[in-house]
């Protein structure tokens, strides 16, 4: 056979399955698409492999994402700060992106993937920069800084409900919990 799925142990499927929102066959096909992104001589090791963040960025479903770099970054477990990802960082970040996933958990994920300097708040530079993603940066689109100023004072007054200037986790989950359609446009499908 030597097919994808024969090079995951059935335990680790089986764990796999029991630690993500992914299924069985959700699982293997992330397994062969991870797989794909190694040299071929390294394929029938993936699960102890890191796959470099330039090699991810090529897959089709993250290359047009906006945010496919703060992706990387909250994804990966990495030591050497360099983003790159082991299967394991591939499948959670294929989980959390999954229909499957609760919207709890993609709130807090986005949270994270949103604030860009990685402090806990949404401050207004996170805001700006978020815009800017959003908006494409640096192109003929870009708003104005009277226009920025003022897009991201409504966000703060809509989202910022103690007042502090930023928009913590919390906030941000309540805002996004009135939004019908966060949890199906939050996903990934490979």
């Amino acid at each position: 056979m030597g097919g994808a799925g024969s090079l995951l142990p059935r335990e680790a499927l089986r764990e796999y399955q029991e630690l993500t929102f992914l299924s069985k066959q959700e699982i293997l096909l992330a397994y062969k698409r991870f797989s794909e992104l190694l040299p071929k001589e390294q394929r029938d090791n993936a699960r102890s492999l890191r796959v470099p963040k330039s090699r991810i960025l090529t897959l089709p479903e993250l290359r047009a994402n906006p945010f496919q770099h703060r992706i990387c970054r909250v994804f990966s477990t990495s030591e050497e700060g360099d983003d790159s990802m082991s299967f394991e960082d591939f499948l959670d970040m294929l989980s959390v992106f999954s229909d499957s996933a609760t919207s709890d958990i993609k709130s807090h994920y986005a949270f994270r993937i949103f604030d860009f300097d990685e402090d806990g708040a949404l401050s207004r530079k996170d805001l700006e920069k978020l815009v800017n993603c959003l908006t494409g940066q640096g192109e003929e689109v870009s708003l104005s800084n009277a226009e920025m100023e003022q897009l991201i004072q409504n966000i703060l007054e809509e989202s910022d409900i103690d007042r502090d200037g930023t928009i913590n986790l919390s906030e941000f989950q309540h805002v996004v919990s009135r939004s019908p359609d966060f949890v199906s446009s939050f996903k990934i499908v490979l």
